[in-house]
């Protein structure tokens, strides 16, 4: 993992918390909430991703020699400094499982913890959750686009620099095989995979050759890639010499790789190619700017592709490119604050609050998160956020909270599970969502409603303010 110290931050994190320090404020209580205020693609969820990443930073944080030298540049003063030296954050966190499916305007995240720290703690909360929900997100589109096809992420190369090591664990959670991304197979335990380049091929007299030596440094996992020349009439007939040569050392070739033309007639005639020469087991991969409507049309032609290597488009969360999460305070000092804005759904909500998760009599998502005041059990209505007048009853339907603790006093309280335990959760709980909500157009809204105390908390804070 990247070792996070304390200047992994913005700076007016660091330049508010020399304020609160100079102030006495650091020990006063706060609670803060990370949520998000639009599904990106369009789509109709968010997976979120990121949360043990996350906790790990939180848990090893510190300020070390360079950061407080550099610091010291900056003009900090002695005395704040020295407070950063024996930094420690040592709050709480409660938060979803890891995979969960979450929505717009309800908190994914609460912190409660001395205000400094929970302060100074924003910017990584944002950097970490932000990134891999998106690609989470992203990835279990091109899961439900693929079915039942398998999914490797090639996207390390396009990646925004050290993204590529983050995306390829978020791939995992949404529903991606494995990765090319060696680092991160490392670092995360991910299976591996990876194929060929044309510059192989252009290195060797001819493509025959390229291919014969490939197979014999790789004779176990051979994929040829068969497009550098002319797919259909030099480089399949020259993969299926090879996996016919293979075959009499008791090998098998793998697959073969296409990554340019048009993959669904090249997909077609290749398999076609194979399967007359007695070759049904050689898997067809394809890549070259894959998203998930690609996938989906070369599924709707009945493509014969077996894997989907995709790049681009996963690991730079296209078009949208940045998940819009914010970091907001709502509880200090033991008093309800509120944001006001001219624009009313950027008015946040005050309080330590817990959501609560709808669930039908056949068990599916309800599609209703009920945001409350933490204290509340029972929730019988809830109040549309931005429109008055506008409420969802909550009567009939079972009703579970969604934030738990995993994080007191600065350490770990819960056993993560496994990243291959966690993308089966997720899968799990997109199974349970209604597909009118899963589909990539025009998806049906999930309801995120508040409590009957908080909105009175909320409308009231509204009033003493805008007076």
């Amino acid at each position: 993992m990247i070792d996070f110290t304390g200047s992994y931050t913005d700076l007016y994190e660091l330049t508010m918390g020399q304020a609160y320090f100079l102030n006495g404020r650091q020990h006063q209580p706060a609670v803060f909430d990370y949520f998000f205020r639009k599904n990106p693609f369009g789509g109709g969820y968010t997976v979120f991703a990121g949360l043990p990443d996350l906790l790990t930073a939180l848990a090893q944080l510190r300020f070390d020699a360079q950061d407080l030298e550099f610091l010291k540049a900056q003009g900090f003063q002695e005395e704040y400094l020295a407070y950063l030296k024996a930094f420690r954050f040592t709050g709480a966190v409660f938060a979803p499982p890891e995979g969960e499916l979450v929505f717009p305007a309800a908190p994914v995240l609460r912190i409660e913890g001395p205000l400094i720290e929970a302060q100074i703690v924003e910017t990584v909360i944002l950097n970490l959750l932000n990134f891999q929900s998106l690609i989470a997100t992203k990835a279990s589109r091109m899961r439900l686009a693929a079915q039942e096809g398998s999914l490797i992420d090639f996207g390390l190369r396009r990646a925004q620099g050290l993204g590529g090591y983050h995306a390829a664990r978020a791939a995992m959670i949404g529903g991606f095989d494995a990765t090319s991304n060696t680092r991160a197979a490392r670092d995360f335990h991910l299976p591996a995979a990876g194929t060929m380049a044309h510059a192989y091929i252009q290195c060797h007299d001819d493509e025959l050759a390229a291919f014969r030596s490939f197979a014999a440094a790789r004779p176990e996992a051979c994929v040829l890639l068969v497009d550098t020349y002319d797919t259909l009439h030099s480089g399949v007939p020259n993969a299926i010499t090879v996996a016919k040569e293979m075959e009499k050392q008791g090998r098998r070739l793998k697959g073969i790789r296409l990554d340019s033309g048009d993959l669904a007639y090249l997909a077609k005639r290749s398999r076609a190619m194979l399967d007359a020469a007695g070759l049904p087991y050689v898997k067809i991969a394809a890549s070259n700017q894959l998203d998930e409507y690609v996938i989906r049309s070369l599924k709707q032609q009945a493509a014969p592709i077996d894997v989907f290597g995709v790049g681009t488009s996963l690991v730079t969360g296209q078009p949208d490119a940045a998940l819009d999460g914010v970091y907001k305070l709502a509880l200090a000092d033991g008093r309800p604050v509120i944001k006001l804005s001219e624009n009313v759904s950027k008015i946040t909500l005050p309080e330590r609050k817990q959501v609560w998760r709808a669930f039908d009599a056949q068990g599916h998502l309800a599609g209703a998160d009920a945001v409350a005041i933490a204290d509340e059990t029972e929730i019988l209505r809830m109040h549309h956020p931005f429109t008055p007048l506008k409420s969802f009853s909550l009567e009939g339907l079972r009703l579970e909270p969604l934030l738990h603790r995993v994080m007191q006093d600065g350490k770990i309280v819960y056993d993560p599970p496994s990243l291959s335990q966690t993308a089966r959760y997720c899968r799990e709980r997109l199974a349970l969502l209604p597909m009118e909500y899963q589909r990539f157009e025009n998806p049906h809204i999930y309801k995120v409603g508040i409590g009957t105390r908080l909105k009175t908390l909320r409308d009231g804070l509204v009033e003493q303010f805008k007076r």
